[in-house]
């Protein structure tokens, strides 16, 4: 089914109140869902919400929960989740880095124990609208590993995503770098696995460290793998999540030493930097337009095609979608109706919403 963009805010809204939200804070993690389909990231979107209502009813995602600041020091500032929702805890801690940064040049952020903060690109476009340049490092524990080591048969990390954010010129739209360190993400596994897809070859191991291309792999016990994108380079940037964002930001790693509750908590180490503080405003955005139109000027490898840069294919998603509505499968459907129904709303109401009626 098709559902416009706003109708199924509404829907995800609704289910979100009733599971103990207020309304801001249902709006912004609703908003955030529903961008993450819009842009194309399915396995961010708005199939994330059983999830979070599971978790809000096992006490390990806490609604109503604000970020707090547990160590200010100039440029250092280091932020505790507290199971707060991440998309929430993480705009809270990335508004304060951004402020801190028109005055100092340069942040350091740390969040530590943050329920899933979603789509990472979303705290770049919050760097974006402010006009500055920001990194962020990523690690996800609190359940079993789910991607393999370049040269390991089975499960011993997550699929820490990596975010690198620069802010548009007057032409150029801003470049906006958001991946997960694993060939795809464990979401689009989920989002492949409820259409009853395969997924394509290379990207995962069955529970015998054999090559597969089913993702219900990923979902059973005893569970397979995905395996890190650019075979070791991949991995050694997944390690370097887990060090930069589990270690420095003191939310831990996932070493098994660690609790593992079933839930979903990331941790990131996020860099903010003011680049008029590195160089001239004007020269800099003459030499991205320039690079970028080099970049672009290749001849495309497919008839027809283009070069694009990083963020170009959400920008181009975003207008499809917008226009056409989001495709939400009808088991992912069926999962938000059922989530809906644990905390009180009917089908018919839910439906209706999503009707826009």
């Amino acid at each position: 089914m098709r559902i416009a963009g706003q109708q199924l805010e509404n829907v995800i809204h609704a289910i979100l109140l009733r599971s103990g939200s207020d309304d801001a804070e249902a709006h912004l993690v609703a908003e955030h869902l529903v961008r993450a389909n819009l842009t194309g990231h399915d396995s961010h979107g708005v199939g994330m919400l059983p999830t979070y209502v599971r978790n809000v009813q096992r006490g390990i995602l806490r609604p109503g929960t604000a970020a707090t600041l547990i160590r200010d020091d100039g440029a250092i500032l280091v932020f505790d989740g507290q199971r707060g929702y991440g998309q929430r805890v993480a705009a809270e801690a990335m508004t304060a880095a951004i402020q801190r940064c028109r005055e100092t040049g340069l942040v350091v952020m740390a969040l530590r124990n943050a329920h899933h903060i979603g789509r990472v690109g979303t705290y770049g476009e919050q760097s974006i609208a402010a006009g500055v340049v920001s990194l962020h490092f990523v690690n996800v524990i609190d359940h079993d590993p789910v991607v393999a080591p370049f040269g390991g048969r089975d499960a011993r990390y997550s699929t820490n995503p990596v975010c690198m954010a620069m802010p548009e010129t007057a032409s150029t739209p801003s470049i906006l770098l958001d991946m997960a360190t694993s060939r795809i993400p464990i979401g689009k596994a989920r989002v492949a696995m409820n259409r009853g897809e395969s997924v394509a070859a290379g990207q995962l191991l069955d529970a015998g460290g054999e090559p597969t291309t089913d993702p219900r792999v990923i979902f059973q016990q005893p569970r397979g793998a995905l395996l890190p994108f650019g075979e070791h380079k991949g991995f050694g940037l997944a390690l370097f999540c887990e060090l930069l964002a589990g270690v420095l930001t003191g939310g831990g790693t996932i070493q098994p030493g660690n609790p593992r509750l079933g839930g979903i908590v990331n941790n990131m180490l996020t860099f903010v930097v003011d680049p008029r503080r590195l160089v001239d405003h004007a020269w800099m955005q003459a030499e991205i337009d320039a690079v970028v139109n080099y970049v672009k000027a290749s001849p495309p490898s497919v008839p027809g095609g283009a070069v694009m840069v990083a963020g170009d294919p959400e920008r181009q998603k975003f207008a499809e979608r917008s226009a056409t509505g989001i495709q939400i499968e009808e088991v992912t459907w069926e999962e938000i109706l059922r989530a809906g129904e644990e905390v009180g709303l009917s089908r018919s109401f839910l439906e209706t919403a999503a009707c826009g009626e």
